[in-house]
Parts: structure tokens; sequence; C-alpha cells
């Protein structure tokens, strides 16, 4: 047997190799050919190494989250253009699947109960959009959890815990000049609470526009963060729960969008635009070290977007 030091020494050392997000690999939307409005899932290591196109398929496929061993993506395959639907597959693009029959928006996600069920932002109709809805992945049933038809919510998102949901709202969806804001609420869709206020100072705030990104829990940390276009740059933004403290989580000179958490809670994954050549590359930023990383800067594709952490 071994002595108890080594063992510790052992185990620490595979808990540091666990923590190298290089064990993690990243899927990311890219715009395979801007005429026939193809845009395809690709997965990459976080060395830059592996690139693999998932989908596969000419349509427009947007993924906004992963389970273990699954990939979920909306499509507009077999459907009218932009008419989304959900779709899941494994790591690789193969056993594709389309998970159920409603309608979704463009919109991020979430999910509770291991993956079983989703929350996801969808439509009844034409008049009726950006809706609520909780999904049995299993089965594709689903029911409507908010009905504010005038309303918009959307990227949707359970608390770790699965009792909260966390959501970009706007009461009059058709008001350009409303500003987008986060709120949280039960997941039964009750006791709504407004967590986010643009600032009332920021010149963009006269202006419509994209002012909440999708949120993303940190469940390791406590805290939530979305984008946010403030003081004349796309900047990640923090808030906790309660909302009570709202902060500026990141320090850099680069724009930083799109973004996605890895499930240990230590390393960000975002997009970032270059103002000069419009182009989107993808980026890795440590919470603790405050490292930074570029991903695909040696990538053929002119747009890396949408990241996010997947695992087997």
């Amino acid at each position: 047997m071994k002595p108890p030091i080594v063992i510790a020494l052992i185990l620490t050392a595979a808990l540091s190799v666990l923590a190298q997000p290089s064990n993690y690999r990243l899927a990311f939307n890219v715009l395979q050919d801007q005429k026939a409005d193809d845009y395809e899932v690709y997965t990459i290591g976080i060395d830059g190494s592996g690139l693999a196109n998932v989908t596969n398929h000419k349509d427009v496929a947007w993924t906004y989250y992963s389970i273990p061993g699954k990939l979920l993506y909306n499509s507009d395959r077999g459907a009218c253009r932009r008419c989304y639907f959900l779709y899941e597959s494994a790591l690789d693009g193969s056993n594709t699947k389309k998970v159920m029959n409603l309608q979704l928006e463009d919109s991020w996600m979430g999910s509770r109960k291991s993956g079983k069920e989703l929350v996801v932002s969808g439509r009844v109709d034409t008049r009726v959009r950006f809706q609520l809805f909780i999904v049995d992945r299993a089965t594709g049933k689903y029911k409507q959890l908010t009905n504010e038809p005038a309303a918009a919510f959307r990227d949707p998102s359970f608390s770790p815990d699965g009792k909260k949901i966390i959501y970009v709202y706007k009461k009059n969806r058709t008001d350009r000049a409303e500003i987008e804001e986060l709120y949280i609420m039960n997941a039964d869709g009750t006791d709504a609470k407004k967590l986010t206020t643009y600032p009332a100072s920021d010149p963009l705030g006269k202006d419509p526009g994209y002012k909440v990104g999708p949120p993303h829990w940190n469940a390791k940390y406590k805290f939530i963060t979305y984008q946010s276009n403030q003081a004349g740059k796309q900047s990640i933004y923090a808030v906790t729960p309660d909302g009570k403290k709202q902060w500026k989580l990141t320090d850099l000179k680069i724009d930083e969008g799109w973004h996605d958490w890895s499930p240990d809670g230590e390393w960000l994954a975002f997009d970032s635009r270059d103002e000069a050549t419009g182009g989107y590359d993808l980026m890795l930023w440590n919470y603790k070290t405050k490292e930074l990383r570029k991903v695909t800067g040696s990538s053929q594709f002119k747009y890396h977007q949408g990241p996010i952490f997947i695992w087997n």
C-alpha cells in the first residue's frame, strides 16, 4: 500500500490535470457559406487543434448548449428559412435527431436534472413569440411557462440547483427604445425580479440595440455573467443572484461577447470581434490568474462565434 503522503500527491496531481482547460473542447458557430446562408457547428480543442464540422448540413445551425456526450442546436433544416427547431447529436455529429416540434426562437437555453429537462424560448404562433417553455428532452413534450404575448423572454438558464430561471426580458418586444434587462424567477414562473439596470449615464442607453447578452451561471463562484455594450465596448459583466452586487468582470482591451463557463467554473470562453477585420475569434480567460489565450487564430473561417464547453 502506498503511504498517505504519496496518495495525497497523486490525487493532487490528478485534480490539477482535470482542472486544465485542455481536457475540454469547444463547440461554436461558423458562417460556412454566406451566399448559401449556411451556418455550421464546429468543435475544436482548447489548443486550437482538431477542428471538426459536427453538423455538416446546408442549413442555419446554431449551437447554444451541451450536456455530457450530447450537443444541442437550433436548425432550420427541413423547415422555412430561419424557422428553428431543436436538434441533438453525439459530439461527433452522429445520431442526430429532432427533439420536439415546438418552433424555437434564436435563443440560448439551459437544463436541469442532468439534462432531462430544458428551458427554451419558443413561439405559439406568429403573434405570440419569445415565450418560455419547459421541455422533456426524452419525449419532446413541452409546457408553456410564460404567457405575455407582447413581451419577449429569451436566453433562459436554470440555476445550478434547478430552482430558479434567469432570462433576458423586454415588456414590449416591438419597442426599440426599451432596454432589455436580466430577470430571475422561480422555476414555476412565479416571483419574477429584475436583476440588472443599464446605466442611465451611458450614451448608448439612448440608442436601441443589444444591451444585455445571454446570462451564464458560475456555480463555483456563485455569480451570473452577461455581455453588455457599455463605455464604448462589449465587455462581460457579473451580478449576484440576489441582484445586490453588479460589476464588470473582465478588464480587457479586446471586445468580449457570447461566452460560456467551463464546468469547473475556472475558464471563460468567449468570442472577440477584431475591429480591423470584422472577424471573430475564440478566446479563453482564466478567472483566477487572468491568463488570456487565443484559440482560433489559425482557422480558415472569419467568424467563430458563440462558444460552449463540451465534455464526454
